[in-house]
């Protein structure tokens, strides 16, 4: 991933130095593990772990460009690392390594590195989450309306919204959480994976201590559909990330302005139209979000390989790993951000609520009809004859509000009390089960709203 787009925290865990210090702690663990049943001298594992930990520790970018150059002459990336680390231990590695093939280490190593990234990804699940949290409760009582096709439908709540997407982050927090377990796994059984040169406690010490657990059967790899159902993970929580990203772009729109990105002082929106505020950030992540989900079809594309192994999952894992996990990372840190600072303008809100002169209204005047003894389909009739009505004249100097049109159909007067439809307006009344919502979604509906009216269901 671009520096524009990579945090130096997520990026750390793709760096080869990382990389080559886990590799080294699963070769000095297999060697431990040896050391403790006799395969290999106890002094020996001391002196591979004593020296390569201090060879580690110094690790600079002379000792990377060390590696490369064996690498260069040995096309082969654990060799050279292996070669690297011989000159710094000594006569001692001959005990490193033994019985092992390339992909225990890899393999190993890849699931450790998934499983830094994935915890650093859940605490930005966790960051989003709080903001949506914080502002959905901010706005419980914030009225605006609720759209379906792109159009006008009924009033809710803004912070209903933002609790939706609240419950859709938790999920995908769940999900995370599984994709974690199923991917924390290590594999150290050899060629082919029959642990024909080593004991099979190896790998569970090793394991142990990495925090893993033992793949049942690795076929010297281990199986890609674990990384499938990750990176799939991965693509599901970057369409979440989406869809609130799309929201927001759309409630910024010039002819909608509910809500908006914060504007930086300083900051600038167009070269050519000093006026613009472009809602940059979203639009952004609507972006990334489309790289992360890139990954899914190769990643399901891996799990086919060539009997007990091929590396035709190597090109494309060295560029989805990192690339995945540290765009995932920048955008729900962005997320998280934007959420907190999230400009909103509830007065907008309620002018566009009544923007189409009440018509948004016409489903409870269609059921005030009903309870008045009208059949639903006469009721249906008249109330959208009515709604038609104040919406084709809509901005005119004969048009009515739906209020006035209602008021002087005959079909309706003398049936309904003016009471009873003033009622059916009032945008509080989609507000009765705010509190059965939220317990639903928060576990609590949090503190009550003070309000005025007849509307005796509302907190």
């Amino acid at each position: 991933m671009v520096p524009r787009y990579t945090r130096p925290v997520m990026a750390a865990i793709w760096s080869p130095e990382n990389r080559y210090r886990i590799w080294f702690e699963i070769e000095a663990l297999a060697c431990e593990a040896m050391a403790e049943y006799g395969a290999v001298p106890k002094e020996a594992a001391q002196v591979v772990r004593e020296k390569g930990d201090a060879a580690l520790a110094a690790f600079s970018d002379a000792d990377l460009a060390r590696i490369d150059e064996i690498e260069a002459e040995t096309r082969h990336d654990v060799i050279a690392f292996l070669t690297w680390l011989a000159e710094k231990v000594g006569p001692e590695s001959r005990f490193v390594h033994l019985g092992m093939t390339s992909s225990d280490i890899l393999d190993t190593c890849l699931s450790v590195q998934l499983v830094q990234a994935t915890d650093l990804l859940l605490k930005d699940l966790e960051d989003v989450l709080s903001a949506l949290r914080a502002r959905a409760f901010e706005h419980k009582y914030t009225l605006t309306i609720g759209r379906s096709h792109g159009i006008h439908a009924e009033p809710t709540s803004f912070g209903l919204k933002l609790a939706g997407h609240y419950a859709e982050f938790e999920r995908n927090k769940t999900r995370l959480e599984a994709a974690r377990a199923e991917i924390a796994t290590c594999a150290i059984s050899g060629a082919v994976g029959t642990y024909a040169h080593l004991d099979p406690r190896v790998e569970s010490f090793v394991a142990e201590r990495l925090g893993l657990k033992a793949e049942p059967v690795s076929t010297q790899v281990i199986p890609r559909d674990r990384h499938a159902a990750y990176f799939c993970t991965l693509a599901v929580i970057a369409s979440g990330i989406e869809r609130l990203a799309t929201e927001i772009r759309h409630l910024q729109r010039s002819e909608v302005r509910e809500a908006e990105e914060f504007f930086h002082p300083g900051q600038k929106g167009s070269s050519a139209m000093p006026h613009k505020r472009n809602p940059v950030l979203t639009e952004n992540l609507t972006g990334l979000a489309r790289l992360v989900r890139s990954a899914a079809i190769p990643a399901l594309e891996n799990v086919a390989l060539w009997h007990e192994r091929d590396i035709s999952h190597s090109s494309v894992e060295r560029n989805i790993c990192p690339d995945a996990t540290i765009g995932l990372d920048f955008a729900l840190a962005r997320l998280s951000g934007l959420m907190t600072k999230l400009v909103i303008y509830p007065d907008r809100m309620a002018a566009n609520i009544e923007s189409l002169g009440g018509v948004v209204h016409s489903g409870e005047v269609l059921l005030a009809l009903a309870r008045a003894g009208l059949s639903r389909e006469d009721a249906y009739r008249i109330v959208q004859r009515n709604a038609m009505a104040t919406w084709t004249k809509l901005g005119t100097p004969e048009g009515k509000t739906f209020r006035e049109n209602l008021a002087l159909d005959p079909e309706i007067s003398g049936r309904v009390p003016a009471d009873v439809l003033d009622a059916a307006m009032d945008s509080r009344q989609h507000l009765k089960a705010i509190d059965t919502l939220y317990e639903k979604v928060f576990g609590e509906a949090g503190p009550r709203a003070v309000t005025r009216g007849p509307i005796s269901s509302y907190p």
